[in-house]
């Protein structure tokens, strides 16, 4: 019961919209809207749902830690499944590990699912992405990129624990070393799967006709 307090204490649901390249917060949804939504609860995602005519479950989705990734074409709208990396606490330590992000694509609105606030959708939320539009399919390319530009800058801090770890271990073992070295190679293991089955929904993306892309867009991907 003091999970679920907590998780609807957090949701969120914001919408936004972009205008001459500016991002803004806008009070519900409408065309060409971007629809965040941070540990929604039930009936949050039931509202949601009726609104898009989109299947709940679709929505929920990304709450599930076990769901895989995906990509399904549905009656109406596009859903669409994929990990992203974030940040934890194992054994009184910062790690990583990897979470779902659900991308659902209507004609008109693109929603975004997740139980994380992460720093994949709060690069857009903040303006920092150039040549960005809530009204362009574009927009769902250019939250894979991000996504993946996340990976790599983790990838690179784990790299560097991992080169100050064994010199250490060169010169003097100790059994704290140890387990660092074993939670970055669980960290390494998260990712290697995850990425794996993100590469399976890319390739399918560019295969899709229905998302429809421009030579911009095939760059991306």
């Amino acid at each position: 019961m003091a999970v679920s307090r907590e998780i609807e204490e957090n949701a969120m649901i914001r919408y936004f919209k972009t205008d001459n390249q500016r991002i803004q917060e806008e009070e519900k949804i409408g065309d060409g809207v971007w629809v965040q939504m941070l540990q929604p609860t039930h009936q949050e995602c039931a509202e949601i749902a009726e609104v898009l005519n989109v299947d709940i479950e679709d929505i929920q989705a990304a709450l599930d830690e076990e769901e895989s990734s995906r990509i399904e074409l549905q009656d109406g709208y596009t859903l669409i499944l994929v990990d992203i990396p974030t940040v934890e606490i194992r054994h009184e330590k910062q790690s990583y590990t990897t979470i779902p992000l659900g991308i659902i694509l209507t004609q008109d609105v693109i929603v975004t699912v997740c139980t994380d606030d992460t720093p994949v959708l709060q690069n857009f939320v903040n303006n920092r992405v150039k040549e960005f539009s809530t009204k362009k399919r574009r927009f769902v390319y250019q939250i894979l990129f991000r996504t993946a530009t996340n990976y790599q800058m983790n990838l690179r801090v784990i790299d560097k624990k991992r080169t100050e770890i064994e010199e250490r271990i060169g010169k003097n073992t100790e059994d704290i070393d140890l387990i660092d070295l074993h939670e970055l190679e669980s960290t390494l293991v998260y990712f290697a799967t995850s990425l794996r089955a993100n590469g399976v929904v890319l390739d399918r993306l560019t295969r899709y006709k229905r998302l429809e892309q421009y030579p911009e867009d095939k760059e991306l991907l």
